[in-house]
């Protein structure tokens, strides 16, 4: 039973060499390719930067296109919900008012008499 506890330890061992190893080995990679990485990112950032004042400069012009758009459909959007909120409380009056006028109306005429 020792050995196996022996056992169980070594390999916890070995695995914290192992995760210590690989850290360390990480982070002498990752100073290593660090001036690659800064330059690769400068490189691919100033090749970018035109596309991205391209999308800003469109952007705008189609901002400035949609905005009466989107101006008339809020005013209509803010309308609808008001008179949404002030005619469903009044729904069940509106309801009773509408089965009065059918009791109470008069009967049509006939337009043939047979």
């Amino acid at each position: 039973m020792i050995e196996l506890g022996a056992l169980v330890l070594l390999g916890v061992v070995a695995l914290a060499v192992l995760f210590a190893v690989s850290a360390i080995l990480k982070t002498v990679l990752w100073v290593v390719f660090l001036p690659i990485r800064l330059v690769l990112w400068t490189l691919g950032a100033l090749l970018f930067l035109p596309l991205l004042l391209i999308k800003l400069v469109f952007g705008g012009i189609m901002l400035l296109l949609a905005l009466p758009i989107i101006i008339v459909v809020g005013l209509l959007a803010g309308l609808a919900a008001l008179v949404a909120a002030v005619l469903v409380p009044l729904l069940p009056l509106i309801l009773l008012i509408a089965l009065i006028w059918y009791l109470v109306r008069p009967q049509p005429q006939a337009l043939v008499r047979g």
